[in-house]
């Protein structure tokens, strides 16, 4: 799994499947996108306007919970 947030664009990506998927997107509303593969394996969901949607994203608070950074 692959976290990355763009400040640029504020968007935030997590991405669970590595490598290239052809995927269909469903958007949930005008900010949240799910990515679905093969099988209707999701592979990744984006946020757009996620300093907004998501507190403390910008600052790079985010804490993990038993997760290692890799």
């Amino acid at each position: 799994m692959k976290i990355s947030y763009d400040p640029s664009v504020d968007a935030l990506y997590i991405r669970f499947v590595e490598g290239p998927v052809e995927c269909a997107v469903i958007r949930l509303n005008d900010r949240v996108a799910v990515n679905i593969g093969p099988e209707e394996q999701v592979v990744g969901l984006e946020v757009l306007d996620a300093s907004e949607t998501l507190a403390g994203i910008a600052e790079g608070k985010v804490r993990l919970e038993n997760l290692v950074p890799a």
